[in-house]
């Protein structure tokens, strides 16, 4: 499971790191508007991101 897991997260680090690295002001904004979000509009966020990645593991596993 390591040797499927290890790699995984170094290649969320590395998709997360894209985005301040090309364009910083960008995601400073990006953080500046989403500090203005609900608690429950967050949750929404993050509940749609979790189930977006688990249709697509299980698209392509």
């Amino acid at each position: 499971m390591m040797d499927i897991l290890l790699p995984a997260i170094a290649l969320m680090l590395v998709l997360e790191g894209l985005m301040p690295f090309v364009a910083p002001n960008a995601w400073r904004e990006t953080f500046r508007r989403l500090i203005r979000f609900t608690d429950g509009q967050i949750r929404f966020i993050g509940l749609t991101s979790m189930l977006v990645g688990l249709v697509l593991l299980m698209v392509f596993r």
